[in-house]
């Protein structure tokens, strides 16, 4: 296979692996989607590419988007418009997954702050406070500046009483729906799969070690675990009722209660090197699957990987010890972890055993290129610090 990495940062760490052949920067797809659109597409075009695989929601909206522009160019590693609307949408989701009797977090969507505080009363404190969709692409132009579409942004966020809910949900009124949920405590869980038209064909299962924020995030640092087959068979039933092709986590949270579904990760997870080092090939089997098809007859699912993997992601990692060394009781209703925890952390970032997302003897110009990156974000921080 030969590799052209896109990104719209000048220094994306993608840029410098020794397997890359071609580079192509795009416009901040969150600003500019269609310009990015048409880079791409011209790429697609100048460098003869056969599939595209977009990763971030960003860039993944305008291209669903822009499907049609595609045909007869290149292939685009997508699930069904359909299907992708409904990961996106975590309403749809859950009510996708109660009707199919998979365990979901006591829920209501809300449109303003006196709905918002009746539901965190009937639910009880604390709740987790969700945009109905985490990103949305909005086509129309903006009549005072005449800019194009943009790509808007949403994050989660966490209330244990009725002011910090009513600061939170008035930054959302208006421009998204609100979820109000129950906050779960537990382990977070990862489903990995690869999917042919609501058939799966690979799985994994990976756990959260840690996570930013500490509330429950983007995993720093995770480990490969063997498939719980109860969690499986959730994952299997939700991506097969939405005809699912290509890959998709999903994510749930292991408490004392039990397990619970948290979301639905349509695209490529943060985490995925974690399933590459123990043995799952997902990006050669996304590859072959979009290019080549899979076969009409049964194929038998492989679950074949090795079992205590470590991984982290450096720059989240960082982020972690960070927190944990500040102290912050940011959120009164959760333990933070301790001073000596962030130390032992600290001090087990140079050991190999835990494994790198990026960092690899093989291929070790990214891992540079990544850690460059974060001694310039903090070193940012530390200046605006001061």
């Amino acid at each position: 296979m030969e590799v052209v990495a896109a990104d719209e940062l000048p220094r994306s760490p993608g840029f410098y692996s020794r397997y890359t052949s071609e580079r192509v920067r795009y416009p901040p797809p969150a600003e500019a989607p269609e310009q990015a659109v048409a880079v791409l597409l011209g790429a697609a075009r100048e460098l003869s590419v056969d599939l595209i695989v977009p990763v971030t929601d960003e860039i993944i909206l305008p291209l669903s988007e822009a499907r049609a522009h595609f045909a007869g160019v290149c292939r685009l590693a997508l699930p069904g418009m359909q299907a992708l609307a409904t990961a996106l949408d975590k309403r749809a989701t859950l009510e996708l997954a109660e009707g199919l009797d998979i365990p979901v977090p006591r829920t209501a969507l809300v449109a303003n702050t006196d709905e918002a505080l009746a539901a965190a009363e009937d639910i009880g404190w604390p709740v987790v406070l969700k945009p109905q969709s985490s990103r949305v692409y909005r086509r129309e132009q903006d009549p005072k500046t005449g800019e194009q579409g943009k790509v808007a942004a949403f994050g989660v966020s966490y209330a244990a009483g009725p002011e910090t809910l009513t600061t939170q949900v008035g930054r959302l009124e208006g421009r998204s729906g609100v979820l109000v949920q129950e906050y779960c405590t537990g382990t977070g869980i990862g489903i990995e799969l690869l999917m042919d038209r609501g058939r799966p064909l690979a799985a994994f299962q990976h756990r959260r070690v840690r996570e930013v924020p500490i509330t429950g995030g983007a995993s720093s640092y995770r480990d490969s675990v063997p498939l719980d087959p109860v969690l499986l068979d959730h994952a299997v039933r939700l991506l097969g009722a939405l005809d699912w092709t290509g890959l998709a986590m999903v994510e749930f949270k292991a408490g004392n209660t039990g397990h619970t579904l948290m979301e639905v990760n349509g695209r490529i997870w943060g985490s995925l090197p974690l399933a590459v080092k123990a043995g799952m090939d997902f990006p050669a089997r996304l590859v072959d699957l979009c290019l080549n098809g899979s076969s009409n007859a049964r194929v038998r699912l492989d679950t074949a990987y090795e079992v205590g993997v470590r991984s982290r992601n450096l720059e989240l990692e960082t982020m972690w010890i960070g927190s944990a060394l500040r102290r912050g009781r940011r959120y009164p209703f959760l333990e933070a972890p301790s001073r000596r925890e962030a130390l032992r952390v600290a001090l087990r970032l140079l050991n190999p055993a835990d494994g790198y997302d990026v960092l690899s003897r093989d291929d070790p110009r990214p891992g540079l290129a990544e850690i460059a990156q974060i001694i310039g974000k903090i070193s940012r921080k530390l200046r605006r610090g001061s």
